[in-house]
């Protein structure tokens, strides 16, 4: 179950994107949480190797199911430029509209350690500014 007012990361295979992005949000301090809309067995080795470069192990992660509680939960939805829309039944999207920002990124399936590098600080850099307007919005 996802904390209420926490943050829920979703792409299609949660193998990726939305794996870095719950780890560096975990870093920083937030609550969070990933998901898939067609989990895949195992996060992408590439995205373990550059999160190891950052000090982060995700490598005994399992990519999750996408559910409508967890949505219901989430105080935030982050979508990874995935095409959710795609692939997630239309009531599961009209929960998420209310609380949905897409960053449209790369997906780092495929593609060299260097491009995933450049993925992986981007979602870095992202999570950190979610985490400063974050603090903003919590009262002290």
């Amino acid at each position: 179950m996802v904390e209420e007012g926490s943050l829920l990361f979703v792409c299609v295979h949660n193998a990726g994107r939305s794996q870095m992005a719950q780890a560096f949000a975990k870093k920083y301090g937030l609550k969070a949480s990933s998901a898939g809309t067609f989990p895949a067995s195992q996060v992408n080795p590439t995205v373990v190797e550059a999160m190891k470069e950052k000090g982060i192990d995700v490598s005994s992660n399992v990519p999750r199911m996408l559910t409508s509680e967890m949505i219901n939960d989430a105080g935030l939805v982050v979508t990874m430029g995935c095409s959710v829309e795609e692939a997630c039944p239309r009531p599961m999207l009209a929960q998420m509209q209310k609380k949905l920002v897409d960053w449209d990124l790369p997906d780092p399936k495929g593609k060299s350690i260097v491009e995933v590098r450049k993925i992986r600080d981007e979602i870095e850099r992202r999570v950190m500014e979610l985490s400063k307007s974050r603090q903003l919005a919590s009262p002290p």
